[in-house]
């Protein structure tokens, strides 16, 4: 643990006029409050804090920052008060110490409900100074350094808190370097087995093929020394989770992944950022779609770069990030760059992003939320999503997030523009609505009178704007009859576990899932935004059936007497987002809503069929077909089996594709239970060293 005076040198090494005597003060008071109490590894509590002060001093914040960093538990968990810290150091570190305070007590992991209520406080809090969430960043940096002393249970809990919460959220401000440490040290907990077999695959990877960021650091000085360019270069591997996660959007294995290097040059003016990029292209060739611009089109946080990525030694995919000094230090500090320090003043960052004015653009599309369920959705979709810019046909720029499609683009000019859209351009050409736009791409949409949105368009839109004003129009077009249908499907829930669905139980329920009146639940159960058994649950948790949810009653959305079957050219499983096609005489197929059968069907939207999984344990019948390359050796395709089988997953068939003298490739069908038991299973599948490739067969010639 750091004393007084050296956390009282280590700020002054980048503010001289920092006030060390506050410092003291604060060091003095909290180790005295805290004396006698200890964290679960045992060591005296104050520890904390002070490792807290640290990380925040390592950003070069103000004495206010680190003074709350020392104070930030003394409330919570001592005899002192609000007005004793106001007394004794002021009402801006007493009130810094209080929001702290109050977001510790913010269970953000809890249920649906109260966890949209609390990022409301979240926010509010925020809203106020920002320092507090720099605060509680790093007091959950420095709780997840140290969680192996906490139960397993707690591990897992507060892992997975920080993986859905604090993790984007300080990515969502610009703070990669923590969002990056956040996530792999969740990762450890929630996934350690995976994580090992990256780092053992990259062991083995650099065993290969040498130092390969060292060679290529050279090769880049050597461009730029030879360009007469000033910059500094230098690269790293990327962390495990972020490999882990791009396998796992990509389906790849980790011998076919590529760009699992990154590398930085920063330049001492911008015009050199684009000099350098023009040497990097002429000595390597750039991969197609991989260009991103953020000098030119800034991130809302205040993050710049020029990002490429170009095939390099060996062939190798290498990620390449071109910025100023100071634009690096924003991309380092993120938000928190408006407070840093420099040489005892303010650092005068031209790229440092007001917090207000970051804040209003992170809330304003908050505020039309349409209850609890919306805000919470627009909370998680803008702290995940990176950004896209394209134009209007007047040229004008339009912010998206990544995965955005032209109804999304629609929707984000004007509400009626998206309600009456019936079709999209993009750089002139017709395309279906679900097409993902790329940057710098041009979109004109296309409008007509009397069209109004489909309950399928809600698969299609990612953006919180856009879902909450289709479901709004939808749920005023179809009230009254999804509000008949939703008194139906609560008499049916009630009366299964021997209860009924009475005005006042149906107004109670309403009150806690926090969605309005009776008639407004009713109407969310017709439109099937919200499952009967759900309802049933808040009100009588122990009547509810904790059983698996059999395979024929997996899909909700169906009308009456209907059934579905699954698609067996993309094989959807639950956790998937899926959409149905009606059949005569075959009732409803259920696709994967990437799947490529659909192109087929754009222009038969009356054969859409808005359908979701049944939420809850599915039974493990759900078969998926992988495809393996496996060594032809003894044994091999045995322990193969037995480790499917370890997953509690059962083999239905299995059929050789193509032998080889060396290797084997061949199609097992599994059946499982859900998404996430399909990544297991191939999760293992990846770590066993005699498995060259694994991967998700799709039929894409096989009929729906």
């Amino acid at each position: 643990m750091l004393d007084p005076e050296e956390l009282v040198s280590k700020v002054r090494a980048y503010n001289p006029r920092s006030n060390a005597d506050l410092i003291r003060r604060a060091f003095a008071y909290g180790e005295d409050r805290h004396n006698g109490q200890y964290r679960h590894s045992g060591e005296p509590y104050f520890t904390h804090p002070v490792a807290v002060a640290h990380i925040l001093a390592e950003q070069r914040l103000d004495d206010a920052t680190i003074v709350t960093a020392l104070l930030h538990d003394t409330i919570e968990d001592t005899k002192s008060t609000f007005t004793e810290i106001e007394e004794t150091f002021g009402r801006g570190v007493a009130e810094l110490v209080d929001g702290v305070t109050k977001l510790t007590n913010l269970q953000l992991s809890s249920s649906e409900t109260k966890q949209a209520e609390n990022f409301r406080k979240l926010f509010v809090a925020m809203s106020k100074d920002l320092r507090v969430i720099l605060v509680k960043l790093a007091d959950r940096l420095h709780n997840m350094r140290t969680i192996r002393a906490m139960r397993p249970d707690k591990q897992v809990q507060k892992s997975r808190e920080t993986m859905d919460i604090y993790a984007p959220l300080a990515g969502r401000m610009g703070m990669q370097w923590m969002r990056e440490e956040l996530e792999d040290l969740a990762f450890q907990v929630l996934n350690p087995e995976a994580r090992s077999s990256i780092i053992r695959r990259f062991i083995r990877l650099q065993r290969e093929s040498g130092d390969v960021i060292n060679k290529i650091t050279t090769d880049i000085r050597i461009e730029l020394d030879r360009a007469g360019i000033e910059a500094e270069a230098f690269g790293r591997a990327k962390k495990p989770y972020s490999i882990w996660r791009k396998m796992q959007q990509k389906e790849l294995t980790f011998s076919r992944l590529s760009d699992t290097y990154g590398f930085r040059i920063i330049t001492t003016s911008e015009m050199d950022c684009y000099r350098v990029l023009g040497v990097i292209h002429q000595r390597w060739r750039a991969v197609p779609g991989r260009f991103k611009d953020y000098i030119s089109q800034p991130k809302s946080n205040g993050y710049r770069s020029i990002h490429t990525t170009v095939s390099g030694r060996d062939g190798k995919r290498v990620e390449v990030q071109i910025r100023t000094r100071q634009m690096h230090e924003v991309a380092e500090a993120g938000v928190a760059a408006h407070w840093s320090y420099r040489d005892g003043v303010r650092a005068e960052n031209p790229f440092a992003v007001d917090p207000a004015k970051w804040l209003a653009t992170l809330t304003e599309r908050f505020e039309n939320a349409d209850g609890d369920d919306d805000f919470l959705e627009h909370v998680k979709l803008e702290m995940y999503s990176d950004q896209v810019f394209c134009f209007t046909p007047k040229g004008e720029v339009v912010k998206l997030p990544r995965g955005a499609t032209p109804l999304d683009f629609a929707y984000a000019i004007h509400t009626r523009i998206g309600d009456s859209c019936v079709g999209a351009k993009v750089d002139g050409i017709r395309v279906p609505l679900w097409t993902r736009i790329k940057n710098g791409q041009s979109v004109d949409i296309i409008t007509a009178e009397g069209q109004s949105p489909q309950a399928t368009w809600l698969d299609i839109v990612v953006t919180g704007r856009a879902k909450s004003a289709i479901r709004r129009r939808l749920r005023e077009e179809d009230r009254e009859r999804f509000i008949k249908l939703g008194r139906e499907l609560a008499r049916v829930a009630f009366e299964h576990v021997g209860r009924k669905a009475t005005d006042k139980a149906l107004r109670t329920a309403a009150k806690q899932m926090g969605v309005g009146d009776a008639d407004e639940l009713l109407a969310r159960l017709g439109s099937a935004e919200m499952a009967a058994r759900d309802v049933v649950a808040v009100l009588y948790p122990e009547a509810v059936e904790s059983g698996e949810i059999e395979a024929a009653s997996a899909v909700v959305g169906l009308g009456d007497h209907q059934s579905f079957q699954r698609a067996d050219c993309c094989q959807p499983v639950p956790g998937e987002r899926i959409v149905g096609i009606s059949y005569r005489g075959r009732g409803v197929v259920v696709h994967s809503i990437d799947c490529h059968a659909l192109e087929e069907l754009s222009d038969q939207s009356n054969r859409w069929v808005d359908v979701h999984w049944h939420s809850g344990k599915h039974a493990a019948v759900h078969t998926v077909s992988f495809e393996l390359t496996i060594a032809n050796d003894a044994g091999v395709l045995g322990r193969i089996c037995s480790l499917i089988g370890e997953q509690k997953a059962n083999i239905s068939d299995l059929r050789f594709v193509d032998r080889k003298p060396d290797y084997y490739r061949l199609i097992v069908d599994v059946e499982l239970r859900d998404i996430e038991h399909l990544h297991a299973v191939m999760l293992v599948l990846e770590a066993d060293s005699d498995v060259a490739e694994v991967k998700r067969h799709r039929n894409l010639t096989r009929k729906p």
